[in-house]
């Protein structure tokens, strides 16, 4: 005779694992969603519109730390057990969403006709002798 709790416990198995493959075919879809014309719904078009060169400096390499930061978690999750499945559920929308802001933040940068700021040069501090600053002290001990 045929074990049915055998079979059917085979048939759920299958299903699982066909299961997941599709989820993680469909999650890996969204791969490129980043570069793409619908990563634009994740961010306001006129989220930068009243930023000034200097504010518009700052956002970009503030979302340039971001989406590399999301990168870097995303490309240390693939590293474990279904780590692409979770870098793609915990990380991929916050990715798509810095990426869409700093395109966005670098088309308004371009639109304004911006230049990068020069870092601010710092000089030595002039540093006063110390053996002249004891000898023009007290000259009775």
């Amino acid at each position: 005779m045929i074990d049915h709790r055998f079979h059917l416990r085979s048939l759920t198995r299958a299903a699982a694992l066909a299961s997941l493959l599709a989820l993680g075919a469909g999650l890996g879809g969204c791969a490129g969603v980043g570069d793409s014309f619908a990563s634009g719904a994740f961010v306001d078009p006129a989220k930068y519109d009243l930023y000034d060169c200097k504010q518009l400096e700052g956002e970009r390499k503030a979302q340039a730390a971001r989406t590399a930061e999301l990168q870097g978690l995303i490309d240390k999750a693939q590293t474990g057990t279904a780590g692409s499945v979770v870098g793609e559920v915990a990380y991929r929308n916050d990715y798509i969403s810095a990426r869409a802001s700093a395109k966005l933040a670098e088309a308004n940068w371009q639109r304004s006709k911006c230049v990068e700021t020069a870092p601010p040069i710092v000089a030595p501090a002039a540093t006063a002798p110390k053996a002249a600053s004891h000898r023009s002290g007290n000259a009775a001990h």
